[in-house]
This record gives structure tokens, sequence and C-alpha cells, in this order.
């Protein structure tokens, strides 16, 4: 991963920073299954740059933008890099304190704590993955406010005061306008450094293309990211919703192909059946038909 880094062209004086981290905080040997192995790459030095340089002076990060702008591959991506152990905690509307930190549990007759997910964490030096982080209830993320600021502690009622690691960083994300998601409060939002996430370019996307099917062919990987940028301007003019507009999606289907199926079935599959919606389903398959021949196979698709 430090290569690829040096590859995307992160300043030098950060790599340094970020090995020498590595260095003074290697993981334990008992959480070392927790270190991810990212699948997908993050492209976009810009932002690489800031979240590292974020994390480095010991902030918290927050992850802001659309659908498919890979805010969750980049926090995976992030702890790959620094080399710690990862927690996913998912936020959603009953979410609460007792989920995050921990609870009482009845073990070897007694009344023990059963820690959460967070205090795990915290303990463990870990990077939190804050996951759409505006679904959960204010009041439920209120136990997270002196984990999060300056104070970096977790109080449990009843237990001693647990302090966090120097290396544990919290990463959130949050999307707008998925069902169920609100406002993030002020000071909530006021312990995270915000990064607004670009939509990924076609050039980029090209590169995540090449990247996990090298054998694909650049004519088809161009085509690829832009029909990928088509149905993003029909969501932008609000032509469609966003459900066909899944990168996942796209990528799972040249997966499909890569395994037998023809091109045209796969994008069904992956994009358009995404949408329930049939003047939605029948929009983006003209997408797909101007853009490629649904009768591709593996043979066309890639470089024997």
């Amino acid at each position: 991963m430090i290569d690829f880094l040096r590859s995307e062209g992160i300043d030098a004086a950060v790599l340094e920073r970020l090995e020498d981290f590595r260095r003074r905080w290697p993981a334990d040997k008992g959480d070392e299954n927790r270190i991810p192995h990212p699948r997908f790459r993050y492209y976009g030095r810009d932002i690489w740059q800031k979240a590292l340089i974020a994390l480095l002076a010991g902030e918290n990060i927050l992850l802001v933008g659309p659908k498919a702008t890979g805010k969750n591959v980049l926090a995976e991506n992030l702890a790959a890099v620094f080399g710690r152990p990862a927690w996913d905690i998912s936020f959603y509307l009953n979410t609460d304190a007792a989920s995050l930190i921990g609870t009482d549990t009845f073990l070897g007759g007694e009344v023990r704590f059963r820690k959460g997910p967070v205090t795990q964490c915290a303990e463990k030096g870990g990077f939190g993955v804050l996951d759409e982080i505006n679904m959960a209830k204010n009041e439920s993320l209120a136990v997270l406010h002196a984990t999060l600021d300056f104070r970096r502690i977790i109080d449990v009622p009843g237990y001693e005061r647990i302090t966090l690691s120097p290396c544990t960083r919290f990463i959130a994300t949050m999307n707008y306008g998925y069902a169920g998601t609100r406002e993030l409060n002020e000071a909530l939002a006021s312990r995270f450094m915000v990064i607004n996430m670009p939509i990924i370019s076609d050039a980029d996307l090209e590169k995540l293309l090449r990247e996990q099917f090298p054998t694909l062919k650049q004519a088809y990987a161009e085509q690829l990211a832009g029909l990928f940028g088509d149905i993003r301007q029909k969501c932008d003019s609000s032509e469609i919703s966003t459900k066909p507009l899944d990168l996942r999606g796209l990528l799972a289907a040249v997966e499909l192909v890569e395994n037998g199926l023809t091109l045209g079935p796969a994008l069904e599959l992956g994009l358009v059946n995404k949408s329930f919606d049939e003047f939605e389903r029948q929009l983006v398959a003209d997408l797909i038909a101007a853009r490629v021949p649904g009768t591709l196979g593996a043979a066309e698709l890639f470089d024997a």
C-alpha cells in the first residue's frame, strides 16, 4: 500500500511520517486478523493527502459525499495503510449507548462488563469506521462526545474510566438523501475534520477497472467508465434515481462476464435491476445499449 501511495504522488514527508507511525505502533498479534486487506483501492491524491495528514495529526475524520464516491473504500484503505485493526460500526435508528460502548452481562456467577465495538477499538488502538453516522439518533451519539474530542476517554457508569490508545482513530461516513438520514448535530460534527468526497473521475474509474481486471481491454474500460458517467448525469438531472448508480454493481458485472455471462445480462443484474421502476430500468438499458454491445463475452472483453 505504501508503494501505491507513492505512485499516487503522496508527498514523501507524509509517507515518512506514516511509516514512522507504523513502526512505533505495530498491531498486537491477536488483532492482526482485523487489519483490512482491501479488495479495492481508492484513487485520488488530494483526498489521500488530506486524510493521511489529518489522521497523523491525531484527528478523527468525517467522509461526506453522495453515493458511489468511495467513502467506505477509503476508510478501509486508511486502516490498511496505517496497519491498524478496524472495527466496522454500523448505525441505524435503534442504535443506543449499550450497543456502542457495552453493557452488563452475567458470566461466571457475577455481573461483568461486556465491551462494545467502540470500547474494544479504543483500547486496542484500532480504527473505528462509524458507517452512516447520520442515521443514528443524536442522543445515542452523545456518549461518543468525550471519546471523539480532546479528552479521549470513555466513562462507563459503574466501571473504570477507559482512556483511548494514542493510535485510536475514528472515521465516520455519511450520505445525504438516504431514507432515515438526518442532519448531524453541531457538537458531534465539530469533533471531526470533514472531507467532502468528490465524484470518481472517468480516468480514476478506468484505473480501478484495470487494476481489478488487468486483462480488460482499454477500449472497454473507457466505455464502462463512460457508461457510469452517463448514469450519474441522469441521476444529477433527476431523470432517474440513484439506485442504478452502483459502482459495486458495475465491478460485479465485469466479474460475471469473466465467469461466463455476456455483458448485457451481466449489466442488467449489476445495474439495471437495481431499480424497481420499469421506465427507469428501460432508460438505463438504453444507456448501456448506446455504449457497449450486450453480446460481448469474455473473449471480446478481455485480452487473451
